[in-house]
């Protein structure tokens, strides 16, 4: 599959497309990357050098590959971390392109605003232009539980609370809605929603502080889906891949993604995805 992707790059690290673009690739698809940042490392660090990338420019890189007539070959669109409203306007503009030349591409849609744990970290204006311009395009949304509350105005605090906002997100827009970081005692949930019905994945909420695990979850869940497996099965395979590299990973401040990128794809254990509906 060619997958046009936008999202962030470091040089030093494994967040962005600088986590993504291995795990994808080894899964067998294309990407088409277009950074929306270049910095010298994510933010985490407490400082950082480099630039958001200017929309112009972002438009003149999706300009080039419509110039080429290879949108046509499109399987799917991803937006990541995006540093502005701006930049969002051009990726929705890209996406209505990509989907007039390939009417059957999916439009991935990672809402990057913050976490639980920092709050909103994104220029105030971004989480109004998901709500109005990005989500109503997407096809697939994936957003962490401190986001997807964020985005409906609802608390949630367990599955069943994580199920009602995400089923209020999708009439939205979205007819699949793939949620993180659902946690309760001691544990932390992954749930899909769709159409076809919902599942969720609980593992022990094991203790990570390296940034990145959203950018790494959301590649292996696309990867998986393009490859054709159900949401289901792409659901206990990304969670699984993911459990199994901040279990390598453990207490460093990057992920081990380089010496752990066979257990991301093909992870030796199991979490299986459970129907609640």
């Amino acid at each position: 599959m060619n997958l046009l992707s936008f999202s962030s790059k470091v040089v030093y690290g494994h967040v962005g497309h600088s986590a993504s673009k291995l795990l994808l690739e080894r899964m067998g698809h294309t990407v088409w990357a277009i950074d929306t940042a270049v910095l010298s490392n994510h933010p985490g660090y407490g400082r950082h050098t480099g630039r958001i990338t200017p929309p112009e420019e972002l438009g003149a890189l999706a300009e080039g590959l419509a110039a080429l007539g290879v949108l046509s070959k499109c399987g799917a669109i991803f937006s990541g971390y995006l540093g502005s409203a701006v930049n969002a306007e051009v990726v929705a503009e890209t996406v209505r392109g990509v989907k007039a030349a390939s009417p059957h591409a999916l439009f991935f849609c990672d809402p990057i605003m913050g976490d639980r744990h920092s709050g909103l970290y994104v220029d105030a204006d971004l989480p109004a232009a998901f709500g109005d311009m990005l989500l109503p395009l997407a096809d697939i949304a994936l957003p962490n539980a401190f986001e997807l509350e964020h985005l409906t105005g609802r608390t949630i605090d367990d599955v069943k609370s994580g199920l009602i906002a995400a089923d209020h997100l999708r009439d939205c827009g979205p007819r699949t809605v793939v949620a993180t970081g659902i946690g309760a005692d001691g544990r932390v949930a992954t749930l899909a929603v769709s159409d076809d019905g919902a599942w969720f994945v609980d593992t022990p909420n094991l203790p990570c502080r390296a940034s990145g695990t959203g950018d790494v979850f959301a590649a292996l869940l696309l990867g998986h889906l393009g490859n054709g497996m159900s949401i289901e099965d792409a659901l206990t395979q990304s969670v699984s891949g993911i459990y199994a590299l901040i279990e390598l990973t453990a207490d460093g401040a990057e992920l081990a993604l380089i010496s752990g990128q066979d257990q991301a794809i093909r992870p030796s254990r199991s979490w299986s995805a459970r129907r609640i509906r």
